[in-house]
């Protein structure tokens, strides 16, 4: 008898052993989104991937004229501070699928 309660794990363990009749009824999700809601999440991250470098590329212009115009009217300006903050934020926009996909 001892032997036998040896044998069949399923007899003193709650979990149900791999193999078993009991683990073929349990259902077993599928991974990874639905491919409509794929879709949709795809187009908005694009959109706001190209929004942010149509922004990027109007700071630029934005910074560069107006360093052109304070420096014609002779004053000085703390524009490179402001083109550095325009291009870190360019990057940042640049790489965040790569961040994202490296953390999680």
């Amino acid at each position: 008898m001892k032997d036998t309660l040896l044998a069949l794990p399923q007899n003193y363990l709650a979990a149900p052993v791999p193999g078993s009749s009991s683990v073929s009824n349990i259902p077993q999700p599928k991974s990874g989104a639905p491919s409509a809601l794929a879709d949709a999440v795809n187009t908005v991250l694009g959109i706001a991937a190209w929004a942010g470098t149509v922004a990027g590329v109007a700071g630029i212009i934005i910074t560069g004229i107006m360093m052109s115009m304070s420096m014609k009217r002779g004053e000085s300006s703390e524009h490179f501070s402001r083109l550095g903050m325009v291009m870190g934020g360019c990057v940042l926009v640049a790489t965040a699928g790569p961040i994202v996909e490296f953390l999680f």
